[in-house]
């Protein structure tokens, strides 16, 4: 029931700024979490920053300072504003909505088809 779609990845220099977005659609109760996790080659997939519907977020330790996530709950819509950007961050982003009661009771965990992030030297 729950559709999500990522823009705005793309090729930067190191250094340099970019800002995802993820919307979601379709017919379903607002996600309570919604996130973004990241795949670069040859690695497993990892969570780089996650958003409650009460604002509250996290994010991983490699992000932390340099990476803020944001969403729009009218909009169902999560974002993703990256800064300092580094090669290392290279990888294919993946939108996330979850809608949860607890740890063991989960309506949905959506993700997105991903966008391409390039960070150049």
């Amino acid at each position: 029931q729950v559709q999500l779609a990522e823009s705005g990845g793309g090729l930067v220099q190191a250094g340099g700024s970019l800002r995802l977005s993820c919307a979601a659609s379709g017919s379903f109760f607002s996600p309570n979490v919604m996130g973004w996790y990241r795949q670069a080659p040859g690695k497993t997939r990892e969570l780089v920053a996650t958003i409650t519907s009460g604002g509250n977020s996290n994010y991983a330790d490699t992000v932390k300072g340099r990476f803020t996530i944001s969403r729009d709950n009218a909009k169902n819509t999560v974002f993703l504003q990256m800064n300092s950007l580094k090669p290392e961050d290279t990888a294919v982003y993946y939108c996330n909505a979850k809608k949860a009661y607890g740890p063991s009771i989960t309506m949905y965990d959506a993700w997105g088809q991903g966008t391409q992030v390039t960070v150049s030297s």
